[in-house]
């Protein structure tokens, strides 16, 4: 009897066989990434309250999101975005903690975007938190790791673009009106400069910073661009941003990461949170940033603790899109060895395959299918990237 095959719903996959095996072994791979900064595990719930996310934290728009309701009438989302989460983490769980917390996770995300922007709905996330420390050389480290992250995923061609929202935040504090504010945000998070051209020439700004808005998709680039920003800028916020840019350019020398890095000062991020320095990352392949992240140092006390914080996440989906369209060799966690028995040599197969796993092998017992032949058998063999395959038959 035909039974009609039941599909997944838009925007999720299913993940099984090779690539599922390819997945866990590059987690295992960021995760020692972590471990190697001192970095420890946390996980939190798949869906949460509300208010977790709501817009005065600074996520994405309510319409973003996956919501539904529990027996009791309660307004429950499934998590868009871990840095709220972690966020209430810590302010339940570390409150009276001054030293600085290093907390990293995996985990999916859920994002109910447009079916036009032909964009995963659900996506898994790896990140990392430094909670409690406003300094540059956190702001560093977290972007050393990120670089080490790239590099362990096995990626060559890749650079970390870094900006500061204190360098637009400098350039709108004179202007009053928030929607015209949030109008330019909007220009330049699409990244549409002949919009925002046209915007600011009809606005009542001043000619200093009409000019720099004028020239917004300039001001990208390799650690040079930030001395032709600091020219076309006087007001203090701005040029705060840039020096504290150019520390943070320092102390990646000191990790010697400062080749992977460069400056976009146009750049913004959706979620709202963002107080200071933000960087993405770019590699080929991929029509979005691999890796996002920034500093939010209000955030959690929104949740009941002022700690000042930095952060990012990896798109585990996007990078290894980029990794397969590379042709980037990628590891697999593998089975070493097939067994395929004939019943009546069971008994030797088991002890086989029990003196194989004591040593830390993998083994796929297979009674004989007589079916099947040796090629079939070798043929599985290569296809599901098996180191051997033994027979008693």
């Amino acid at each position: 009897m035909n039974k009609k095959r039941v599909h997944t719903p838009e925007g999720v996959r299913d993940v099984y066989g090779i690539e599922y095996r390819r997945r866990s072994k590059l987690k295992d791979k960021l995760k020692h990434v972590f471990a190697g900064y001192g970095y420890e595990g946390i996980r939190t719930p798949g869906f949460e309250f509300f208010d977790v996310f709501n817009s005065e934290k600074g996520t994405v728009s309510s319409r973003e999101m996956y919501k539904f309701f529990d027996r009791e009438g309660n307004t429950l989302v499934l998590r868009p975005d871990v840095t709220p989460s972690i966020a209430r983490c810590v302010a339940k769980y570390f409150s009276e903690e001054i030293v600085g917390i290093r907390l990293c996770y995996a985990g999916n995300v859920f994002l109910n975007n447009s079916s036009y922007q032909l964009k995963l709905k659900e996506t898994c996330q790896l990140g990392a938190e430094l909670v409690n420390d406003d300094s540059v050389q956190a702001d560093s480290e977290v972007i050393a790791m990120a670089v080490d992250c790239f590099l362990t995923a096995g990626l060559h061609d890749f650079r970390i673009s870094i900006g500061e929202v204190e360098f637009f935040q400098g350039l709108t504090d004179a202007i009053a009106d928030d929607e015209i504010k949030a109008q330019l945000r909007e220009f330049i998070l699409n990244k549409n400069y002949f919009g925002l051209m046209e915007y600011v020439e009809n606005l009542d700004i001043s000619d200093e910073v009409k000019q720099v808005f004028l020239r917004f998709n300039e001001l990208n680039g390799d650690v040079e661009i930030l001395d032709q920003a600091e020219k076309m800028v006087s007001n203090e916020t701005s040029r705060q941003a840039i020096a504290r840019l150019r520390r943070v350019y320092e102390i990646l020398k000191l990790y010697g990461k400062e080749k992977y890095v460069g400056f976009d000062l146009g750049m913004l991020n959706k979620h709202n949170y963002y107080t200071g320095i933000i960087f993405k990352g770019y590699t080929y392949g991929t029509g979005d940033a691999v890796l996002k992240g920034g500093r939010y140092d209000n955030l959690i006390e929104q949740f009941g603790k002022k700690a000042p914080s930095v952060g990012f996440a990896i798109v585990l989906d996007e990078l290894m899109t980029a990794l397969q369209r590379q042709e980037i060799p990628m590891e697999a966690e593998s089975v070493h060895t097939m067994i395929v028995y004939r019943e009546e040599l069971m008994k030797d197969a088991v002890a086989k395959a029990n003196e194989l796993r004591r040593q830390g092998r993998s083994v796929i017992l297979e009674r004989q299918n007589p079916n099947c032949s040796r090629d079939d058998y070798e043929q599985f063999a290569k296809e599901h990237y098996l180191g051997e395959v033994l027979y008693f038959v």
